[in-house]
């Protein structure tokens, strides 16, 4: 498989009442075209500012402050930003958390679609880009595109929103689709459709995706390999089905553990107690090791390299390999 992006000691600062802390710290990550991974960890972990990060979009007065992102053997970060304009939405699309904030609630969903394909095509008819906003909206299943095309967003679901979403983002065919939590607030059958459609269209286009979640099992069908965040780091990424079959991390173990399908007989679920630092209380060590069932002395003054598990498993856990997290 052809690499297609390339990530390698990112860091992504942002000022703090202590000094700058790393929202993103020392992130390595690889994507093959036409594949999809999955970046997964509860909110406050750095899925979202890696995406931001790599649209080179994080907002001031956050920075890139260390790190390369390649992609397609380019250099992103040494990129002019017209540059990189003329890459985001060509090249490199995003579909973002919430879709009805996304979308101008003052322009009709077929206006921001001819929008998107005309900030990087020139001299494209009228009726050439009402033709192909409409093929946009038929290709993600919308039923009479021809219609919708002059909808405002509030006229349509939630659900609706997101497949514009989509639509837009496809319009200029990118090799690179990163979809930040595409299925925030919607509920678990629109959420099933939304995922299958991502899936069928990579499969039709050959774009590779990277899949942003907090569901360790919304990913599962659908990612080739997983990536969990936490705290800023990649504490554990390998392929998907050697990571849900042997997860070596605590904290993946926890994530799994909690899903609603590893309930007891009585409903109960596991819980990972705690939550994710913050900037002022980021703990030495492991970052982990404050909720850590496994946690030993070692974790706590002893940062955990990434070490590699088997063929391409890699988790960054002094305990490693583990094999359960016993029910509290």
């Amino acid at each position: 498989m052809h690499e297609l992006l390339r990530i390698e000691g990112l860091r992504t600062l942002f000022p703090g009442d202590g000094g700058p802390f790393a929202a993103v710290d020392g992130v390595d990550l690889t994507l093959e075209r036409g594949r999809t991974l999955g970046i997964v960890g509860e909110s406050g972990s750095g899925k979202s500012v890696l995406s931001l990060s790599i649209m080179r979009l994080v907002p001031p007065p956050g920075r890139i402050a260390a790190g390369s992102i390649r992609f397609d053997g380019q250099d992103l970060l040494s990129l002019p930003e017209p540059a990189m304009r003329a890459l985001r939405g060509r090249r490199i699309a995003m579909i973002f958390q919430e879709p009805m904030t996304s979308l101008n609630p003052a322009h009709t969903v077929g206006a921001q679609i001819v929008e998107a394909i005309t900030a990087h095509e020139r001299g494209v008819s009228l009726r050439d880009l009402r033709a192909r906003a409409v093929a946009a909206l038929d290709r993600v299943r919308i039923a009479e595109p021809d219609r919708r095309f002059d909808d405002y967003p509030h006229q349509l679901s939630g659900g609706q929103r997101q497949r514009v979403m989509i639509a837009m983002a496809l319009a200029c065919a990118p090799d690179l689709l990163i979809a930040d939590e595409p299925t925030t607030a919607l509920d678990v059958t629109v959420q099933a459709e939304i995922l299958a459609l991502l899936h069928t269209l990579q499969a039709e286009t050959g774009m590779a995706l990277m899949l942003i979640s907090h569901d360790l099992g919304l990913v599962a069908g659908i990612a080739d390999t997983v990536a969990v965040m936490y705290a800023g780091q990649v504490v554990e990424h390998a392929p998907s089905a050697a990571l849900f079959a042997e997860a070596q991390h605590p904290y993946t173990l926890g994530l799994i553990a909690s899903a609603p399908q590893a309930a007891e007989p009585r409903g109960r679920l596991l819980a990972i107690e705690g939550t994710v630092p913050t900037s002022a209380d980021m703990p030495a060590g492991c970052r982990f090791h404050p909720r850590c069932a496994l946690a030993a002395a070692p974790c706590v003054s002893t940062p955990p390299p990434l070490r590699t598990f088997g063929s391409r498993h890699q988790a960054a856990c002094l305990r490693a390999p583990v094999e359960a997290i016993a029910p509290a």
